[in-house]
């Protein structure tokens, strides 16, 4: 049977019953095609956007649309994604050609660097900590720390251990602005400078006699230095050990 046509002869299509557009459902949006690469980079923003305790296999699927199991045919289980996530991160980390000259300034870089890309990706530092990044990224990463070392012709023993100090020092140091950040939000350079300044009148309202030392510094105790002043002496402190050891006898750091 023809369709009616309009009076200009376009055969006209009738609109649906009115019972049937009620039933009709909204077309759901297209999943995302699941890989490895997406399953990591959805883990990423959910370490990003909601903290280390907040990610898990169910979480990950659900974001992406389907079931938990669906996931298990690219990534064993959360150990192995987490792993996968460090590796991803530990791409971004590049090292400058050697120079034995400059091995102490090109660690230094090292550290900065490695600790800017923590930084971009809240919760992986508390991913990292008690792991050995052992995929490929993460073993370049470590033998970029390791060449840097041996270009200050230290002892193998100290080179070796202090390839781990240097990393866990960065680590540790990005885990605890993850632990400020949960606790306190974000704040401004003045809601720290006003919490310094709280906890030094604290400090000196204490009685002398039991708390001489903490009363005598109490003023750089609590100097707060920027956001990295603290990191930053902290590295130089160990820059100049590492230095004492080299046989190169480069001086200060």
């Amino acid at each position: 049977m023809a369709k009616p046509a309009a009076p200009n002869g376009t055969p006209e299509v009738p609109p649906p019953p009115p019972w049937e557009r009620t039933a009709r459902k909204a077309k759901a949006p297209a999943r995302t095609p699941l890989s490895q690469e997406a399953i990591v980079a959805t883990a990423l923003r959910v370490l990003e956007s909601d903290g280390y305790e907040a990610l898990s296999m169910r979480r990950v699927a659900a974001d992406l649309g389907t079931g938990a199991a669906s996931l298990y045919a690219h990534v064993a289980n959360k150990e192995e994604l987490l792993r996968l996530c460090i590796d991803r991160v530990f791409a971004d980390v590049e090292f400058p050609p050697p120079d034995p000259d400059r091995w102490v300034e090109q660690l230094r870089d090292a550290m900065r660097e490695t600790r800017r890309i923590l930084q971009a990706h809240p919760g992986l530092a508390r991913a990292l900590l008690g792991r050995v990044p052992m995929g490929p990224n993460g073993l370049r990463l470590i033998e970029g720390f390791m060449g840097v070392l041996r270009l200050g012709e230290l002892p193998d023993r100290v080179a070796a251990w202090a390839g781990d100090v240097v990393t866990l020092y960065v680590v540790a140091s990005v885990f605890e602005d993850d632990i400020r950040h949960t606790l306190h939000g974000d704040t401004s350079e003045e809601d720290v400078e006003a919490w310094a300044e709280e906890m030094k009148g604290y400090i000196k309202t204490l009685p002398a006699a039991a708390f001489p030392n903490m009363l005598a510094l109490a003023d750089p105790m609590f100097e707060t230095g920027g956001p990295d002043g603290r990191f930053e002496f902290g590295l130089d402190l160990m820059l100049r050990g590492l230095a004492s050891h080299s046989r190169r006898g480069t001086g200060e750091a």
